[in-house]
């Protein structure tokens, strides 16, 4: 998972982009950068680390111009480095061009392997880079045409923003597995901007507008918005992750609030594995609205039994294992006097590998819990993920190889219960609020009808094993012969 945010037509676009990119800071802690168009360069900054630390002050004034796009990532294809940070920038025949991905191709080895033979040379391992080489290759005559031209040849989950001397281009995957939305700035007749949350939107003063559909292009000039429609339609397939654990609580993607269906989650989780207690306790952050609606559907009294320091990044996307197994130690603190002789409920959003559950669970037996029944606010996890969210390979899944109760017996819990596939897709899906019927707002940009409205609406791969995307693998052989020392 990545984030991206981009801006159009204002003064002070690097700043905003750099606030825009503090509210996505949850989608990646590995790298940052923004890339400024003032209308005849491109002007670019990436650095390794938090968005505060990679753009003090007098860099964001070395980034002038009125147009402006952002990423913050965290690896997924290619490794954790610079070479690899986003946005990437060139220049090439046509001109200038920038382009930040959130997202992964399923055939960008191959589209790589192919692209050399015919003499490309690459300067990254990231999959976004393909992209970039597909564009320069076209024979197409406009810049949208080509970005529409290198798309159709790539297969997988994309939302890209890219920006050009004059324009930034949004675009979606046609199966929409990725978030992408646009503002508008409040008071501004033609400031737009795109995020990957809309969460963005609040911290610079802009209005939500609409997300942008699937398999959508907006084009974005300083005086003009442009929708097209240059892919074939398919079927949806929203990440349903996004909603259970990887957006922020606030955002509402795809006509869903995240925070309402991670409640709604703790409502049907209550309902399918009730059990006599105590206390209701979250795992913080991600696990809170879900423990939330799992007190009130149960009857039970919510408490912070665990408390956690914000200080520490989150530990499900950390790059390296053995930071994370360190990270559970630093984020988390139980709360001895709340949890001694208790019978506790502990609700978390998934368990991957199962080591910071077990974790968790001695810490809370250590502060004197009686019982320690954890639920889990979504299926167990059995498949890695192709498409942009960094799991581990199958084999370390611990529900891919272990029953539920061998992993209730490996995590020490007393009991263990996951919600249910289909229990999970409906609750989400109740939150969705009524689509608004299709009408011009006066700049250009119809508001949508569409989003997920059927439990086949999302990608559930990671629990199903049902990829809506075909995953070409490789031998991984490129990586160890380019691998950085």
């Amino acid at each position: 998972m990545c984030g991206v945010f981009g801006i159009i037509n204002h003064s002070e676009a690097s700043k905003l982009t750099h606030l825009g990119l503090h509210a996505l800071q949850h989608r990646g802690q590995e790298s940052a950068g923004i890339v400024t168009s003032d209308g005849g360069q491109l002007l670019q900054h990436r650095g390794m680390g938090l968005v505060h630390d990679v753009f003090p002050e007098q860099q964001l004034e070395r980034l002038t111009g009125k147009n402006a796009i952002g990423h913050v990532r965290y690896s997924t294809a290619g490794g954790s480095a610079l070479k690899n940070a986003q946005p990437i920038a060139v220049n090439y025949s046509r001109g200038c061009l920038a382009v930040a991905h959130n997202g992964n191709l399923t055939n960008a080895e191959a589209l790589r392997e192919r692209l050399e033979e015919r003499g490309s040379i690459f300067q990254s391992m990231s999959d976004t880079e393909v992209i970039v080489h597909l564009i320069a290759a076209s024979v197409q005559h406009t810049v949208e045409d080509r970005i529409a031209d290198a798309l159709t040849q790539v297969r997988g989950a994309y939302s890209l923003l890219f920006l050009t001397e004059d324009k930034m281009i949004a675009v979606r995957d046609p199966r929409g597995i990725r978030p992408l939305c646009i503002g508008k700035l409040r008071g501004e007749e033609n400031v737009h901007t795109v995020a990957s949350e809309p969460s963005s939107f609040d911290l610079i003063d802009a209005e939500f507008v609409r997300n942008v559909e699937p398999g959508e292009m907006v084009v974005f000039t300083e005086s003009s918005v442009r929708s097209m429609r240059p892919f074939s339609s398919m079927p949806q397939s929203s990440c349903i992750f996004e909603y259970v654990y990887f957006a922020r609580p606030d955002a509402v993607l795809d006509g869903i609030s995240v925070y309402e269906a991670r409640k709604n989650l703790g409502r049907a989780l209550a309902r399918e594995h009730a059990i006599d207690a105590d206390l209701v306790i979250p795992v913080p952050d991600s696990g809170v609205p879900a423990t939330i609606g799992y007190a009130e559907a149960a009857g039970l009294p919510f408490e912070m039994g665990l408390v956690r320091s914000h200080y520490v990044g989150r530990t499900f996307i950390e790059p390296s294992q053995s930071i994370r197994h360190f990270g559970v130690r630093l984020k988390l603190s139980p709360v001895g006097s709340m949890l001694a002789g208790k019978r506790v409920v502990v609700v978390d959003d998934s368990i991957v590998r199962g080591t910071t559950s077990r974790k968790i669970v001695k810490m809370l037996r250590d502060a004197g819990a009686k019982e320690v029944h954890m639920r889990i606010s979504s299926p167990p996890n059995q498949w890695p993920c192709y498409y942009g969210i960094d799991t581990p390979t199958r084999a370390e899944l611990i529900a891919s190889s272990h029953s539920v109760e061998e992993i209730n017996q490996y995590i020490t819990s007393d009991t263990l219960g996951y919600l249910s596939l289909d229990s999970m897709k409906r609750a989400v899906l109740a939150c969705r609020t009524a689509p608004e019927p299709p009408k011009p707002n006066g700049n250009g940009i119809h508001l949508p009808v569409l989003g997920p409205s059927t439990p086949e609406d999302f990608c559930d791969a990671c629990w199903s094993g049902n990829y809506p995307v075909r995953f070409i693998p490789h031998s991984g052989q490129r990586q160890m012969r380019l691998m950085d020392i």
